[in-house]
């Protein structure tokens, strides 16, 4: 079809729906909705997966973690013979070091979260914090986990380690609460009660979608919390791979190690875990593949919906030109340019819910983007390109019937029609 052939087409397509403007209205809505969907989510969905890439690489990208049951999951909820698995060691560290040639170096750390019971306290004067998570940590643990960088201070030395100082290293949130207006660098702190030396402070972090991040935590040396807190018994290892490792080799190593000095039987399943910073990913897809599928089916719903109505304004609209038609085929018009004609007018008509669909996703992205920082929607120029394409494509199949039904009219019985 010659340019000039696409172009009369594409101007009478839009001076019918121009004709017939409320009904050509309603036949697009489907499509707007079908589009507007696809387009919006898929951008929310593309920013997110921004912000987890972005995670997984502060966690550590050749880094493992080590932990008695499956990260990310609470003890209560997990079979028995999870809940009552062995501790994690203090030690376990150092033999995973010693006996692994692929590991650069391995770090120990431990947990405390009381939000519930609001326990820990963090005082400084007439001020206190109750809502954080507070860690004992070695000095490696900033190499391991660089999404603790320290932005004032420094971090928990081998000296501090060894001597089990009081030193602690806040976030952003409880420096702020703390000292609004003072440097916390160099002052004295009352954790539970016991005086702690502020040595440093940890790069702004709010975590993910504005959650619990490096902002809410505060680091003692390991040491120290094992002798103040030693009815807390969970352990977790952070395991960093040499440069030169695949970190799949450290994994068989580590997990080898560890199987051998637990004593786990050779026919049996581990008793921990090792997980890589890419279960967060993994954890990530899980969750988006399920809104996915939801946004694919509402979207099939409505463009289903928009292909049948420009299949039925297509058919209306060949009853109401059959005369139009009879006259075209007496004046020498072929099969092909009847269908061509009708199959253009289908197609611009789904195009134009399309793109209107784009638009409306466009904006949605823009409104959360702008409601919600954390969520830094945007819409790429392939889901552009695909919506674009899934409305031509919405106009071809049921554009065609209508098209070839119009093309095989007989022009005598069209010339007759009234």
């Amino acid at each position: 079809m010659r340019r000039d052939e696409l172009t009369e087409n594409v101007t009478v397509a839009l001076a019918t729906l121009m004709d017939r403007k409320v009904r050509s209205a309603l036949t697009i809505l489907g499509i707007v909705i079908g589009v507007t969907s696809v387009i919006a989510v898929a951008s929310i969905i593309d920013g997110l997966n921004g912000i987890i890439k972005e995670r997984v690489s502060k966690l550590g990208s050749n880094s493992l973690f080590v932990t008695r049951i499956p990260a990310g999951q609470r003890a209560d909820r997990l079979p028995a013979n999870i809940r009552t698995r062995k501790y994690l060691e203090d030690g376990d560290e150092k033999f995973i070091e010693e006996t692994c040639p692929g590991v650069s170096y391995a770090t120990i750390f431990g947990q405390r979260i009381n939000f519930g019971e609001a326990i820990d306290e963090i005082r400084y004067g007439d001020a206190r914090v109750q809502r954080f998570f507070l860690r004992g940590t070695q000095p490696q643990y900033i190499q391991a986990l660089p999404l603790f960088a320290i932005a004032q201070g420094r971090f928990i030395s081998a000296f501090d380690e060894e001597h089990a100082r009081n030193v602690i290293v806040i976030g952003r949130s409880i420096a702020e609460s703390l000292f609004p207006q003072v440097d916390a660098i160099g002052k004295s702190v009352r954790l539970n009660g016991r005086v702690y030396e502020v040595i440093g402070q940890f790069e702004p972090d709010q975590g993910l979608f504005s959650n619990f991040g490096v902002d809410q935590f505060a680091t003692i040396p390991m040491s120290n919390f094992r002798k103040s807190f030693p009815e807390i018994r969970e352990r977790f290892i952070a395991v960093a791979a040499k440069e030169s490792v695949p970190i799949d080799q450290v994994h068989d190593q580590v997990e080898e190690a560890l199987r051998r000095k637990r004593r786990v039987p050779h026919h049996a399943e581990n008793d921990f875990e090792i997980s890589s910073p890419d279960f967060l990913s993994a954890l990530w897809n899980q969750l988006t593949g399920a809104l996915v599928l939801l946004t694919g089916i509402i979207s099939s719903i409505g463009l289903l919906v928009g292909g049948i109505g420009v299949m039925n304004i297509m058919l209306i609209s060949v009853t109401e030109r059959t005369s139009e038609i009879g006259i075209r085929k007496a004046m020498g018009a072929r099969k092909s340019d009847i269908r061509v004609q009708f199959l253009t007018e289908a197609i611009t008509l789904s195009c134009i819910g399309g793109v209107i669909g784009i638009v409306f996703g466009a904006l949605i992205a823009l409104a959360v983007r702008t409601l919600i920082p954390a969520v830094p929607a945007a819409v790429s120029p392939l889901w552009i390109v695909l919506g674009v394409g899934i409305s031509v494509g919405v106009g071809l199949f049921f554009g065609y019937y209508p098209a070839n039904r119009a093309a095989n009219l007989d022009p005598i019985e069209c010339l007759r029609y009234e």
